[in-house]
């Protein structure tokens, strides 16, 4: 395997959009995707190319996260899909890890995810951080990393997701 990762390029959409058909089964999060670019909400989209076949896509979006003395520079981990014959391989692993070095070195303060909490602990992602931030989602799955530690400082954080989300 010579795996790949870059920025997504507008050509390479329709096969981003197989790829998460095929892992998620549906064309639910594909819909996510579109919403999100239409409206300008998406701030990074990394693919991971096999032999310049793409296999795997994993896509963030702004977030605006604040309490009552300031706002992060935040985003939402959503979707992250790779194809079902190429999962358990490294390539959501290799996608993830380029993708957060990237935010953390263009300023970002925090990422959060809706996942299995067992998959995104391994980066770094934490469900006790989750539980700082007032979001509308909750509970072991809600999970953030701090790029910066010590950003949420234990405070109460306000989570507004951007309106794509209130579709799924």
């Amino acid at each position: 395997m010579t795996l790949t990762i870059r920025l997504r390029k507008p050509e390479d959409d329709e096969a981003i959009a197989a790829v998460v058909e095929a892992a998620f089964g549906g064309r639910n999060e594909v819909g996510l995707i579109d919403a999100l670019r239409r409206a300008g909400d998406m701030t990074s989209e990394c693919v991971a190319l096999d032999g310049g076949a793409v296999v795997g896509h994993v896509a963030f979006s702004r977030l605006d996260v604040a309490n009552a003395a300031q706002n992060l520079r935040a985003t939402a981990l959503a979707p992250l899909a790779v194809l079902p014959e190429r999962q358990n391989q490294g390539v959501g692993k290799a996608l993830v890890h380029h993708a957060v070095g990237r935010l953390r070195d263009r300023g970002h303060d925090l990422i959060v995810v809706l996942g299995h909490p067992a998959y995104y602990a391994r980066f770094g992602f934490s469900n006790v951080l989750g539980k700082l931030l007032d979001a509308p989602y909750a509970g072991d799955s809600f999970m953030a990393l701090e790029l910066a530690p010590g950003t949420l400082r234990s405070s109460r954080w306000t989570v507004a997701y951007p309106r794509a989300f209130a579709g799924l």
